[in-house]
């Protein structure tokens, strides 16, 4: 219900708007939001009590209704943040406002109605003393006046000098009967509002358990997704590990790829020497078949000799020639086949190097 309708005479003096916290009345340490969102915040002024509070309601609930003393303090604990206690509703109310200029003026106004409210404590205290002194000095002059209108006047003087007191005291009584029914009244709303302050409370609490078990839910969620993302990047490096690997790989084919060009480069020129070789080793039979009619002709010119001595004079000379370019021939041929077979066993090694790098690549 909210404070505000039924004190009719109060008005709002300052208004704001701002995050209200409660300090935990468990531990007396943390903060408990009592509004989801900010809410306004006034200044309420009761001219016929000369009192102050402060008043703020969200939605149908009452979450400030405090009286302003001047033993109140608000203290700025932040930039944005300031708190004051209220021993009545036993808490600590606390605001949070979007600016440091919007928590200077909340904190400027409490301390003026501080100041206003410690002023009209003052006054109070000296209207009471004043009556109190009045009072008194009523009843130090009546006893006086009765026994001098007892000794020198009549009964209606008595009744005269004696009922202007009798009258103000009775105004007085009235009217300290009527502030102790008003103070009755707002003790009554005082515990209904204390009621109601008390179950918020207590759904606070449930929330705030609530709060707290999804918290450590969420917080296990958090912790199993922090070990997957710890196990996805584990993954993830061994991943840019491999694809280095590949990538190193990727050169040393390249490099093997070039490699292998270049040798079937050779291999081809070493082909073409080849078959040049082979070109002039076909003329090795003809050569060697020249030898053989040489020698044909020799033994017959041999077995001629005895027949033809004479002739052997006259063609030994010829058959010298012929046995000395033979030789010649012989040495060239002779030379010619060593120099082949050591090219053919070059080419067989080649052949085997390359046939064995075919094989490792």
């Amino acid at each position: 219900i909210s404070p505000v309708p039924p004190y009719s005479r109060e008005q709002p003096i300052f208004t704001t708007r701002a995050h209200v916290f409660q300090i935990d009345p468990s531990t007396k340490k943390n903060w408990v939001p009592a509004s989801k969102q900010a809410v306004t915040v006034s200044y309420f002024y009761d001219s016929t009590r000369n009192s102050y509070r402060i008043i703020s309601v969200d939605g149908a609930k009452v979450i400030i209704n405090s009286t302003i003393t001047p033993n109140m303090t608000f203290t700025k604990t932040s930039q944005k943040f300031g708190q004051w206690a209220d021993s009545r509703a036993n808490t600590v109310f606390g605001l949070g406002f979007p600016s440091e200029q919007q928590l200077t003026k909340f904190a400027e106004k409490f301390q003026e109605v501080k100041e206003a409210a410690k002023l009209a404590r003052d006054r109070s205290q000296e209207k009471i003393e004043t009556s109190s002194n009045h009072s008194q000095e009523s009843g130090r002059e009546t006893p006086s006046s009765t026994r001098a209108s007892s000794v020198n006047g009549t009964d209606d003087e008595k009744a005269s000098h004696g009922g202007p007191a009798e009258a103000h005291l009775k105004s007085e009584n009235d009217k300290l009967k009527i502030a102790l029914a008003q103070s009755s009244c707002n003790v009554k709303k005082w515990e209904t509002e204390l009621q109601s302050l008390r179950e918020s409370n207590a759904r606070l609490s449930t929330a705030l358990q609530e709060s707290a078990a999804s918290i450590e839910h969420w917080k296990k969620q958090f912790s199993a997704c922090k070990e997957e993302n710890d196990q996805l990047r584990g993954k993830i490096e061994e991943l840019e590990e491999q694809c280095n690997e590949i990538n190193k790989e990727k050169e040393r084919n390249a490099q093997l790829s070039r490699r292998l060009q270049e040798l079937e480069t050779e291999l081809q020129d070493k082909e073409l020497e080849l078959e040049e070789l082979r070109k002039q080793g076909e003329i090795i039979p003809e050569l060697m078949s020249e030898c053989e009619s040489v020698s044909e002709q020799l033994q017959a010119a041999e077995k001629k000799n005895k027949d033809l001595e004479e002739k052997v004079r006259t063609l030994r000379t010829e058959v010298e020639e012929s046995k000395h370019r033979q030789t010649s021939l012989k040495t060239e041929l002779k030379n010619f086949l060593d120099v082949l077979d050591g090219k053919i066993d070059e080419l067989h090694d080649f052949r085997q190097g390359l046939s064995k790098l075919g094989v490792d690549n």
